[in-house]
């Protein structure tokens, strides 16, 4: 399937962002400037301003209005101009929106420029087209997304390759001729595998694809392509471009020049990918919360291995998944009273599984094994109720041990049995990212689902009319956090 290639776009989205040093400029000549309102604009220097917010569509910002006011022959003019560069500088810089504002939870380190003294200095070296074109991401996926958006609102007015709705549903074994661009759109979401995307037959394979994405989204798995499997797959030109806008925003908001050593877990797609030293040293599926259960978007460093883990239920799982069980059910699941909470025991059974990477927030969430292997196999794998559930765990926690040079005290631990906890000796940075839009082995733009419908709000902010689309519908298959 596509999904190694998927992975591997990882490489080149919002997660490996390269540095920027344009965002302050020289320091000691821009600290001439007593005040950002005594930059002194010309003519020339006004005109770059204006060539680069027309410019605007390539960082997918052409919905939002960035009218540049104020003529550089007086003061208040100049001004002006400064407050249109910095608010345009600022988009570019950090974001357009305030993530923190959009999502209930957002504690993701972002880019902190200094836009004043940058904007100071551009001005001053007559470069401000240059400067504001160094303050957006400059990295490969960035410039992916940025080439296929403005084509696509070149092409604004042309007609959108859409799945055509004759009304008159796909049947299994029938022969269409939407049947490729079905196909395709189900490759690109990880339902069918490449291979199987031959012809315009529909075949058994795409079937057993189509029913695995109905029931992800909540309708009859029948296999059968009527109206809401076409809602689902179906995307105009307009559509894409709305999801790769939102894409580029979010990576706006990220730190161009992240830790080199972390982990980043794109919760959108259910992937974990391990940095080291500034490489991609592994990657791996992740189970995340599922809708209602959001994981929310962190940044949280992991500071300790726990091995053997015990697991502590909490209220909102206790009242209302595991009270009224009885004490058969407990007795069963190797869990116990204790103070008033009930505690699972270290075991298979452990909804934790063997480790837990334990994190700092204030939202007890954290990265941990699972007895419920199964769930890996899954496309959409919004399962949980809101921590990270990692793939083969136990050979991860063994790859950070041996790389953070304890790996002979984690293998004591694992042998106890008991939970026994694993000190780094630094912390490992995580961050928990939402991005619906990956990349494929060409480089080319893939979308994907919106689990959490997240991305609405982020393109409303961006200008964009609201559009709800089909959310995923994922039922939780066990208790564990």
């Amino acid at each position: 399937m596509r999904s190694g290639a998927i992975a591997c776009s990882l490489l080149t989205l919002a997660f490996a962002l390269s540095g920027c040093d344009a965002f302050t400029g020289d320091r000691e000549s821009a600290a001439a400037v007593a005040s950002i309102d005594q930059v002194d604009w010309s003519s020339d220097t006004a005109g770059q301003l204006r060539s680069a917010i027309d410019g605007r569509v390539a960082h997918g910002l052409d919905a939002m209005n960035f009218t540049v006011e104020g003529d550089p022959a007086n003061q208040d003019g100049d001004q002006a101009l400064t407050r249109s560069a910095l608010r345009y500088a600022a988009a570019l810089a950090t974001g357009a929106s305030d993530p923190s504002k959009l999502h209930e939870v957002y504690t993701i380190a972002r880019p902190k420029p200094d836009l004043e003294r940058g904007l100071a200095q551009a001005v001053a070296d007559g470069k401000v087209k240059d400067w504001l074109d160094s303050l957006a991401p400059q990295d490969d996926g960035y410039r992916s997304l940025s080439k296929a958006y403005t084509e696509l609102r070149r092409q604004r007015n042309g007609p959108s390759p859409v799945i055509p709705d004759k009304g008159e549903a796909i049947d299994p074994g029938a022969t269409d001729k939407r049947i490729p661009v079905i196909a395709r759109q189900l490759v690109a979401s990880d339902y069918l595998a490449p291979e199987a995307a031959q012809g315009d037959r529909y075949t058994p394979a795409m079937v057993q694809a189509v029913r695995r994405m109905q029931a992800d989204y909540g309708i009859k798995p029948d296999g059968v392509i009527g109206s809401d499997a076409l809602g689902i797959l179906n995307l105009s030109d307009d559509d894409r471009a709305r999801e790769m806008a939102v894409a580029m925003e979010r990576m706006r908001w990220l730190e161009r020049q992240p830790a080199a050593t972390r982990i980043d877990v794109n919760i959108a797609s259910g992937r974990l990918s391990y940095w080291r030293d500034g490489k991609l040293a592994d990657t791996r599926k992740a189970i995340v919360g599922e809708p209602d259960h959001e994981t929310p978007q962190l940044g949280s460093p992991i500071y300790r291995l726990v091995a053997n883990p015990t697991w502590t239920v909490p209220r909102s799982i206790q009242k209302n998944e595991i009270e009224g069980k009885g004490a058969g059910y407990l007795r069963q699941n190797n869990m116990a009273w204790e103070d008033g909470w009930i505690v699972q025991q270290p075991g298979p059974k452990n909804s934790l599984g063997l480790v837990k990477f334990d994190m700092k927030n204030d939202h007890q969430i954290y990265l941990h094994d699972t007895p419920a292997k199964q769930l890996f196999n899954e496309v959409q794998r919004q399962r949980s109720h809101g921590c990270v559930r990692v793939e083969d765990a136990l050979g991860f926690a063994e790859m950070l041990a041996r790389d953070e040079g304890v790996l002979e005290e984690w293998q004591r631990a694992r042998a106890t049995g008991k939970e026994t906890f694993v000190p780094l000796p630094r912390e490992i940075p995580v961050r928990l990212i939402y991005q619906t839009v990956l990349f494929g082995e060409d480089g080319a733009p893939i979308i994907r689902s919106d689990p959490y419908s997240w991305n609405d709000k982020v393109a409303t902010a961006l200008g964009f009319a609201s559009h709800q689309g089909y959310r995923v519908r994922t039922a939780n298959g066990d208790v564990g956090p």
